[in-house]
């Protein structure tokens, strides 16, 4: 990584997670001072009035596609995307091409996030090898690589033999590791393309119903509390998934579950357009499912906010549902997002947000400089938030080498205005700030 001198910043009157406005100064990357009337000679100062405070978020869910689908993203530009959304660390997901199943590709995409500076990235190490169900990757190997990887996943593909995933989960417990779980019964989801209902009845589109997910999640709570080990599930979609969560963690096993900001506001009836920017895996759900979703994740049931950012290729989107791909951006609106289901709901608070998006995601993650309270002494990763501003949503403007955001001309809540990494800005008046000064 490129070395170079952290700045000295005053943040005037920032509402830290919501509260009362103060100063904050950041000094050799961490934060120095906090209280009123604070002063920094050879600072430079942001007016910070109406802008909150929040730590910097942290995405267990991210795909970068580099190395093999740079024509989709890259690891520099998804980090751009993130550091525009307020992320100072995301985990990128294993199904790159080749798929992250080794010590030295998971130390590459490592390597090329410390590299493009924009947010540090930790590479998630695949489950099985190639991603092919059959037979246990290289867990211990990336986890004692430079890239230190805690979390592993098939994500795209369901672990669905059980035996293997036993003894993922055992291996796991080593290093103290994590399995996160794509909750997808393949034999029941064959040739889907929606969720199933009377809607994908009418629309003539093969349904996706709610037991495929909902039991592999049980089978594996129940393989996480028999091995004594940790599970991760991701994308929780369905109201079912979210009771049975919700049962596991009141019999004290350790299960944590992540809900995506598309499924915390987006509904199937959108699959009625037969646009494939709707088209997503797990698919879009019920009203009802949303509704669930957001109490689970109000009621801590849901731990997290994971973006499931995918993005692809304009030729991979623009085709019929049928032969489009599986997937929508999410970096730079998730908070937004957050904010307008949840936030201006009265579902959760400001310090709620800092609990889903980013101390939880650190902890289940074990990244120990993120995650962190706005305190003196602790590394300068946070964000400046205006959530009294609006945006409409432009495809053009993202960060993203995709286009393929579900929220185009829709308008959203709020908007970051800054960014910090490691006290180091990344994000300074709603613009993206590399080493050398804003880019364009």
């Amino acid at each position: 990584m490129t070395s170079v001198t952290s700045p000295s910043f005053l943040l005037k009157n920032a509402a830290i997670l919501g509260g009362e406005p103060t100063d904050i100064r950041i000094a050799d990357g961490v934060i120095a001072q906090i209280g009123a009337g604070l002063t920094a000679d050879g600072a430079e100062v942001i007016e910070a009035d109406g802008l909150i405070a929040l730590p910097g978020l942290v995405d267990l869910h991210t795909h970068l596609r580099e190395p093999g689908r740079e024509d989709a993203e890259t690891v520099e530009t998804g980090t751009r995307a993130a550091a525009l959304g307020g992320f100072t660390a995301v985990h990128a997901m294993a199904n790159t091409d080749p798929v992250a199943d080794t010590a030295g590709v998971v130390e590459q995409v490592w390597r090329l996030g410390r590299e493009a500076g924009y947010c540090d990235v930790f590479p998630i190490g695949a489950v099985t090898v190639g991603l092919k169900g059959e037979r246990l990757a290289e867990l211990g190997a990336m986890a004692d690589s430079a890239a230190r990887v805690r979390i592993f996943s098939d994500d795209g593909h369901c672990v669905s033999d059980p035996l293997l995933m036993r003894r993922a989960l055992e291996y796991v417990k080593a290093f103290d590791g994590v399995i996160a779980q794509h909750a997808q019964d393949p034999r029941l989801t064959e040739g889907a393309q929606m969720n199933e209902s009377e809607l994908s009845g009418r629309l003539g589109l093969a349904g996706w119903p709610a037991v495929a997910e909902e039991a592999i999640i049980a089978r594996d709570c129940l393989l996480t509390a028999h091995v004594g080990s940790r599970l991760h599930v991701c994308h929780v979609s369905t109201a079912g998934s979210v009771e049975i969560v919700r049962d596991a963690k009141r019999k004290g096993w350790n299960v944590t579950a992540e809900a995506c900001p598309h499924h915390l506001l987006l509904t199937d009836e959108l699959a009625a357009t037969y646009n494939p920017i709707y088209k997503v895996n797990p698919p879009l759900r019920s009203a009802a499912d949303v509704e669930a979703l957001r109490a689970g994740l109000a009621d801590g049931t849901i731990d997290i906010v994971a973006t499931d950012h995918a993005p692809h290729p304009h030729e991979d989107k623009d085709c019929e549902w049928a032969a489009a791909a599986f997937g929508m951006l999410g970096l730079e609106t998730a908070l937004s997002i957050v904010q307008h289901a949840m936030v201006d709901t009265g579902l959760l608070d400001w310090e709620g947000v800092a609990e889903r998006l980013s101390y939880a995601p650190a902890r289940i993650g074990r990244v120990a400089d993120h995650g962190r309270p706005i305190e003196v002494g602790a590394p300068a990763n946070l964000a400046l938030y205006d959530p009294a501003a609006t945006r409409t949503i432009d495809a053009a403007e993202s960060a993203s080498l995709s286009r393929n955001t579900p929220y185009a001309g829709m308008e959203l809540p709020g908007r970051i205005e800054a960014t910090f990494l490691r006290g180091r800005p990344t994000v300074l008046d709603g613009k993206l700030y590399s080493l050398d000064g804003k880019v364009a």
